[in-house]
């Protein structure tokens, strides 16, 4: 199975394509979509989407996993975030993939136990744990590859099997009466 981790940005957008074998975890490929001298922002939404569906051609990955916004006070920013984001997801869906979103907390717990770790520390970890020679230049492919390790994880959680893909605790009682006593 391959993993598409994205890190969405409207100026720079991470992601990284991850081999997963049994339990084996393997980079693929990794870098950044770098939009920083696209001045109209639509073009910049455009070549979002066609750069993530080429991607997606060429490497034939089968889920997405994307780093959901976090709350900032920049209304503005959060919109633009919001926007790459979507056409992210919607590069995806194109292609049949599924996709799995995660917040920012929960993907720095995930690789490295510590849910307020700065990009530094997580990029130290999955440099470790995936054995990588040479960094990016820019952390979102970094990020981006976090991402993609955290769905990994979530997947190959015991807990992932018996949900049956619950999305809450609610949801998941519904799923499985009989497991819940």
């Amino acid at each position: 199975m391959i993993i598409l981790g994205v890190d969405p940005g409207t100026n720079i957008l991470g992601y990284a394509l991850l081999k997963v074998e049994s339990k084996r975890m393997e980079l693929v490929a990794m870098g950044v979509i770098d939009l920083q001298k696209v001045g109209d922002s639509y073009e910049k939404l455009e070549k979002i989407f066609t750069r993530l569906v080429s991607l997606i051609d060429e490497f034939k990955p089968e889920q997405l996993a994307i780093e959901a916004p976090f709350f900032g006070k920049n209304v503005q920013s959060m919109l633009k975030l919001g926007r790459a984001q979507g056409v992210a997801i919607a590069a995806a869906l194109s292609k049949n993939l599924s996709v799995n979103e995660y917040a920012p907390r929960k993907i720095k717990m995930a690789i490295t136990g510590n849910g307020s770790a700065s990009k530094e520390q997580v990029a130290g970890m999955l440099q470790k744990i995936l054995i990588i020679k040479d960094m990016p230049k820019f952390m979102d492919a970094t990020d981006a590859l976090g991402v993609a390790v955290c769905h990994h994880y979530e997947m190959s959680s015991p807990l992932a099997a018996l949900a049956g893909k619950a999305k809450s605790w609610k949801d998941f009682i519904a799923k499985n009466p009989d497991k819940i006593k």
